[in-house]
C-alpha cells in the first residue's frame, strides 16, 4: 500500500514538473507573439516591461521608443515567463480589439481584483452579466436625465466657491494667494455630486469630512486601490488568489473595513428607495427621483426588460459602487490635472477666463431657477475655447492611463501596415498585415500611447496646446475613441457610459472656478503615478497620498472704463 502511495506521489510530482517545464519553457517558444520584435527579456521573473509601459513617469518615452525601434505592434512580457503580451499602437488593430468585447475581455485576475474592491459591477463583469448591467444602467445616462443633474453640479461648484471665499476672508488674504490642495477639493466636490446624483445621499464633503461612508470610499480609493504595495506582493495577490487569506496587511484590513461600511449603508439606501417607489405606486403615483439609484431601480423593473434579464439588488449595489469610483475619482483627477495645466500655462488660463467672463449672467448663478441654469449650461457647453481646453487636458493626461484585455479564443488581428517579424537569425522582415493572437494572451489598451503619439498628433503631442483642435492632423481621424478621437473614454461597446456626465461636471466646475479665482503652481514639484487612475503626488512625499497644492488667488474683475 505504501509503495502504491509513493508511486502515485512520484507520478504527481513528475506531472507537475513536466507541466511547469512546458509552461515556462516549451509553450512560450511556440507563441506567435514572440515573432514580433520587442524589448529583450531573459530573466525567469522580469517586471521591467511592466515598469516601462505602466510607469507614468517614463511611459511616454517608452511608447515613442517602441514605434521607432520595433514598430506599432510589439511583443512584451509580463512578470512571469509564460506571460507573453501584445502592445499595439496600431489604430486598425485597436479598433478590432475594442469592437469585439466578447473576444477580448478583461483578464480574470483584473476582474477579480476589481471585484474584491468594488464588487462585480460593470468594471468587473463580462459577457451576459455586463450586457444586463449596461442595459439597465443606460437609461439613467440619457441626455435628458443628465441635463436634469446640471443644477446639482452647479450648486456644489458654488458651495466650493463660497468655502474658498470664506477661507480668504478668514485668512485676511484678500487679493493674495493661499496654498490649497486642489486635488482634495476636487475630490470633495465630485464626491458630493455623485452622492446626490448617485443615490440622494449627502456626503457633505465640502462642509466636513465627518461621514462614515465618505471615509470608507476615500480610504478605499487611496489605500485599497492606490497604495497597492510592492510589485512581487501584488503579483502573488493577482495571480494566486488562494494565497490572499494569508497576505493580510494594512491594505487588506482597510479594504474589508471599508467594504463592510459601504455595503451596509448602500444596502440600506437601496431598500429605502425600493420602498419609496413601491409606496408611490400603491397610491397611483410615480416616485420622482432623478438620482442614479432610482433610475436604475425603475429601469430594472421596467416591462421593457424581461424578468430573466433583470439584475439583483446586489448587482445594483455593485453598480452604484462602481459609479461612485468611476464618476467621482476619475472626474476629480481630470479636474485636478486641468487646473494644474492652466496654472502652468497662464496665457491659456487668461484666454479661457476671458471667454467665460464674456457669458456671465446678469444675476448671480445661485439666484437662477433650474430652468435658467439649464439654459445657461447650454451656453457654457458651447464655449469653443472651454471645449478645447477640456479636450486637450483629457488628451494629454487621461485619468485612466491604460488597461488590459485577454483573448478568449485564438484570433487574427488586422493591422494598418505590414508587420515586422523576427527571423531565427535575428534579422527582421516585413510581411502580412495581421497578428495571430493565441487564446489567453493579454493585450494592452495603451490609452496614453494613442493620445500622445507624435506621428499622429504632431511633434508637439506632449505639449498642452488647446488651439491644436482648430487644425488637427489628418492622421487623428483614424484614431479609435468615442471622445474627440482620443482613447480617454475608450471605444467600442464598452466605452465609458458616464462620459457625458464627466464633461458636464468639468465644464460647470471650471466655469465657476475660473470666473472667481486664478491658479498658479506652488513650489512643490508634482509627479504622475499610474495607480488605476493617473494621480498627482508631491515628489518625495508619495506616502502622503494624492496631493496637488496650488496657489489660488481671488480674481477681481476689472471695472469697465
Amino acid at each position: 500500500m505504501a509503495h502504491i502511495i509513493l508511486s502515485l506521489l512520484l507520478a504527481a510530482i513528475l506531472a507537475l514538473v513536466l507541466f511547469v517545464i512546458h509552461l515556462v519553457y516549451i509553450g512560450p517558444r511556440s507563441n506567435p507573439l514572440r515573432q514580433l520584435p520587442g524589448p529583450p527579456s531573459h530573466k525567469l521573473y522580469d517586471n521591467s516591461h511592466m515598469f516601462m509601459t505602466m510607469d507614468a513617469g517614463r511611459s511616454r518615452s517608452t511608447h515613442e521608443k517602441f514605434v521607432k525601434e520595433y514598430g506599432r505592434s510589439v511583443h512584451i512580457r509580463g512578470p512571469l515567463p509564460w506571460d507573453d503580451r501584445l502592445f499595439t499602437m496600431d489604430p486598425v488593430s485597436m479598433n478590432h480589439i475594442l469592437k469585439n468585447p466578447s473576444i477580448y475581455e478583461k483578464p480574470w485576475y483584473s476582474r477579480d481584483l476589481i471585484a474584491s474592491l468594488l464588487g462585480r459591477g460593470m468594471l468587473a463583469s463580462e459577457g451576459q452579466m455586463h450586457k444586463r448591467q449596461r442595459r439597465v444602467a443606460t437609461p439613467a445616462f440619457s441626455i435628458q436625465n443628465l441635463r436634469a443633474l446640471v443644477p446639482l453640479v452647479f450648486s456644489k461648484g458654488v458651495l466650493m466657491r463660497d468655502k474658498w471665499q470664506a477661507m480668504f476672508t478668514e485668512a485676511g488674504s484678500s487679493g493674495k494667494g493661499l496654498k490649497l490642495d486642489v486635488c482634495d477639493w476636487m475630490s470633495r466636490t465630485t464626491f458630493d455630486v455623485m452622492g446626490s446624483a448617485g443615490f440622494q445621499y449627502q456626503f457633505n464633503a465640502l462642509d466636513s469630512a465627518d461621514n462614515e461612508l465618505l471615509h470608507a470610499y476615500k480610504e478605499m480609493f487611496e489605500v485599497g486601490i492606490s497604495q497597492q504595495g510592492g510589485s512581487f506582493r501584488m503579483i502573488l495577490f493577482l495571480y494566486f488568489p488562494f494565497l490572499r487569506p494569508f497576505i493580510r496587511d494594512h491594505r487588506s484590513r482597510t479594504v474589508d473595513k471599508c467594504k463592510d461600511i459601504i455595503y451596509r449603508v448602500a444596502g440600506q439606501l437601496i431598500q429605502e428607495r425600493k420602498q419609496k417607489i413601491q409606496e408611490a405606486e400603491e397610491v397611483g403615483k410615480t416616485y420622482d427621483g432623478k438620482d442614479l439609484l432610482t433610475l436604475l431601480l425603475k429601469a430594472n423593473q421596467s416591462t421593457d426588460i424581461a424578468p430573466e434579464q433583470r439584475i439583483s439588488d446586489e448587482d445594483i449595489l455593485h453598480t452604484i459602487n462602481t459609479f461612485m469610483f468611476a464618476g467621482s475619482d476619475s472626474t476629480s483627477i481630470a479636474l485636478t490635472w486641468t487646473l494644474l495645466l492652466l496654472g502652468m500655462h497662464p496665457i491659456v488660463q487668461e484666454t479661457l477666463r476671458a471667454e467665460i467672463l464674456s457669458v456671465l449672467p446678469s444675476t448671480p448663478i445661485e439666484s437662477l431657477t433650474e430652468e435658467e441654469i439649464d439654459s445657461f449650461y447650454a451656453i457654457i457647453a458651447d464655449l469653443p475655447y472651454l471645449d478645447k481646453v477640456c479636450r486637450e487636458s483629457l488628451r494629454l493626461i487621461p485619468p485612466v492611463h491604460s488597461s488590459l484585455r485577454a483573448a478568449t479564443q485564438d484570433d487574427v488581428i488586422p493591422t494598418s501596415s505590414p508587420l515586422k517579424f523576427k527571423q531565427p537569425d535575428g534579422t527582421v522582415r516585413e510581411e502580412m498585415r495581421s497578428i495571430r493572437v493565441p487564446k489567453g494572451s493579454p493585450v494592452h489598451i495603451a490609452v496614453e500611447a494613442f493620445n500622445l503619439d507624435k506621428e499622429v498628433w504632431g511633434p508637439d503631442a506632449w505639449a498642452f496646446v488647446p488651439d491644436r483642435w482648430d487644425n488637427l492632423p489628418e492622421a487623428v481621424a483614424s484614431n479609435p475613441g468615442v471622445y474627440a478621437n482620443t482613447m480617454t473614454f475608450s471605444a467600442g461597446p464598452r466605452a465609458c457610459i458616464g462620459m457625458r456626465f464627466s464633461i458636464i461636471e468639468m465644464k460647470c466646475v471650471l466655469y465657476i472656478l475660473l470666473s472667481h479665482f486664478s491658479f498658479a503652481p506652488s513650489e512643490e514639484k508634482i509627479a504622475k503615478a499610474n495607480v488605476v487612475v493617473t494621480r498627482p503626488y508631491i515628489v518625495g512625499k508619495s506616502k502622503e497620498g494624492s496631493k496637488c497644492p496650488m496657489i489660488v488667488t481671488p480674481y477681481v474683475r476689472e471695472s469697465p472704463p
